[in-house]
């Protein structure tokens, strides 16, 4: 039965991430590797200059180490594998591919900012080229190894999209990373809310037989939950742009391969919101001189306005969690 195979991943991602953080953070703070806190944020913040950050390694070897533990554990069970898409493996395989390039860009950030002490980390253009060049690589992948040109829109069907299929998934990759990025600005909420949208890819991938694809959402609900032990307020640990560009490559992939890129308007809501309010904010004052909330992303608006980090995490996961409901719903 898959269940058990999922059940392995979820909970071999838990404890491996978790445990990771016992060597890492220490081993983090021998580095001098800690978060340097710009003068943007909120003036509370400050109390945090120095903790450790890159700690988003901890959920990139759980959860890779604990999908592949999984995958064993159905492939061979009586059951098999067994994959509506007829690709899952490449879904699989080449989404955690594409997590781990993001990583590696957000990894490089990091590194430029705690070592190199360049406070921006990699220069726009860069990180925009690397951004482009991994995405593309993933499509023309897909391409070879999934063909698609269906552009699923909810309640509605499949439709095909021609060429334009390319372009469009290519800003929707992009645009999705970021956006988790940019979610990571309070303790524990780029986690939380991952996590959360996670469960609901999991819900998702069993209602619709993606094998594959539920042992990547119970990876990564997993692997967050365990991250969550370290970096719950107060953090002990950052995940950094190596933790929170791997998060967006995994939300990206898990919609993907279930081949329903737009469901990230649902079940990534909050990424969404927190990417609008920034681009609503730099417009606001650009155009008018004006600032529309009192500080952007919107959760430290929300800090602004007095509301603690727990109360951000909680009901920005609530919020994700309603919006995964209405994926599913979508669905039938």
């Amino acid at each position: 039965m898959n269940f058990i195979g999922l059940l392995v991943t979820l909970v071999a991602a838990f404890l491996l991430s978790s445990v990771i953080g016992v060597w890492l953070i220490p081993f983090l703070h021998k580095l001098h590797y800690g978060q340097t806190i710009l003068d943007i944020g909120p003036a509370w913040h400050k109390s945090k200059q120095g903790t450790p950050t890159m700690g988003g390694i901890m959920f990139i070897i759980g959860s890779i180490l604990a999908c592949a533990a999984g995958w064993c554990t159905i492939a061979f069970s009586a059951q098999g594998l067994v994959d509506a898409s007829g690709h899952g493996t490449f879904y699989l395989v080449g989404g955690f591919l594409m997590a781990l390039g993001f990583g590696v860009i957000g990894f490089l950030d990091d590194y430029i900012k705690v070592v190199k002490k360049r406070n921006l980390g990699l220069k726009a253009w860069q990180k925009s080229a690397a951004q482009l060049l991994v995405a593309v690589i993933y499509l023309i992948a897909e391409r070879i190894f999934a063909p698609n040109d269906l552009l699923w829109i909810p309640f509605a069907g499949e439709f095909s999209i021609g060429w334009f299929y390319y372009p469009l998934m290519l800003f929707i990759i992009i645009g999705a990373v970021n956006a988790v990025n940019l979610t990571d600005g309070v303790d524990g909420l780029a986690a939380s809310v991952t996590m959360v949208a996670a469960m609901g890819f999991m819900l998702i991938a069993a209602i619709q037989s993606f094998t594959q694809m539920d042992l990547m959402a119970a990876a990564l609900a997993g692997g967050c939950l365990g991250f969550l032990v370290w970096n719950f307020h107060p953090a002990k640990v950052f995940m950094g742009d190596t933790g929170s560009m791997f998060l967006g490559g995994m939300v990206v992939a898990l919609a993907f391969g279930l081949r329903k890129p737009v469901l990230l308007l649902f079940i990534g809501i909050v990424y969404v919101v927190e990417t609008m309010s920034d681009i609503i904010q730099i417009g606001s004052v650009k155009l008018t001189g004006k600032r529309v909330f009192k500080m952007a992303p919107i959760h430290h608006h929300f800090e602004m306005c007095g509301w603690s980090e727990v109360k951000i995490v909680v009901v920005f996961s609530a919020v994700t969690a309603l919006g995964c409901l209405i994926a599913v719903l979508s669905l039938l």
